[in-house]
């Protein structure tokens, strides 16, 4: 019988979201969560709980999900890697795989996230090679506008406005610590965003919003007014589809890869 003698493993994932209804494992349909645990059941001869830094939505993508599970301790880092990636479709990517401590956990140790959107104002963005991974949107976009929207998120504000859900056991308090237009190739812009914490939909509710005011159909002043969130008329345009969306990065302070007394369940 296979040795319960565990370690806890984070793994750094890519995954390509077009083919997946988000990340969180759901029955009867393909997620990324749901694939990776198949193959961790199939290598280790039985289910394995897969934590994850947090959901994705449908076609949503990921450069930097970060995951964590627990393994016989005969599984290091680059067997199960090898393992994995040797197994998984073409769509998901195990980057990098580490030793962590037990009580170390993806989400509730995370202290920044970073999300990357694409926008594709080029004719070209529209073409096979690109249009799954960004908002085909073939549009002139005022950038000194864009900046100034950006600009006008950063710090600790209420993104209620921007949030699809509510989350009331937390608020909907957000603290962004970067957000920044920059371009994206020759083919459009990209938008960045850092912060402590996201609400649903968050990011591409503020893409929708920012996009508006640098088309001008919406005033700068807008952005500033829903996050007061003062002006009931004022609501946030439609969100921009989720194939621009990429989760970019986790980010953990140094003390949560340091050995401590379990602290979640």
């Amino acid at each position: 019988m296979e040795s319960e003698d565990l370690h806890r493993l984070l793994l750094t994932v890519h995954y390509d979201g077009s083919g997946f209804h988000g990340w969180q494992y759901q029955p009867d349909v393909r997620t990324v969560q749901g694939e990776v645990e198949a193959v961790l059941e199939r290598i280790s001869g039985r289910r394995r709980a897969l934590l994850g830094s947090g959901r994705t939505d449908t076609g949503v993508h990921a450069t930097g999900q970060v995951a964590a599970v627990d393994l016989p301790v005969r599984w290091t880092p680059h067997r199960l890697r090898r393992a994995l990636n040797g197994l998984l479709g073409d769509d998901v990517w195990i980057e990098s795989v580490r030793v962590v401590p037990a009580a170390f956990h993806p989400r509730f140790d995370a202290v920044m996230r970073s999300y990357r959107y694409r926008v594709g104002l080029a004719p070209r963005a529209a073409s096979p090679f690109h249009r799954r991974w960004c908002w085909p949107l073939e549009e002139a976009l005022d950038r000194d506008r864009l900046d100034r929207a950006a600009a006008a998120l950063r710090g600790e504000h209420s993104f209620r406005a921007f949030a699809k859900a509510g989350q009331e056991e937390r608020g909907d308090r957000c603290t962004v610590h970067a957000a920044a237009w920059e371009p994206w190739s020759d083919l459009g812009l990209a938008f960045t965003i850092t912060a402590n914490r996201f609400l649903h939909h968050m990011v591409r509710y503020l893409v929708g919003t920012l996009v508006a005011v640098g088309a001008g159909r919406r005033p700068d002043a807008d952005v500033e007014a829903l996050l007061r969130g003062a002006d009931p008329e004022c609501v946030t345009s439609p969100p921009a589809p989720p194939q621009g969306l990429f989760l970019e990065r986790v980010e953990y302070p140094d003390h949560a890869f340091e050995p401590r007394p379990p602290s979640h369940a």
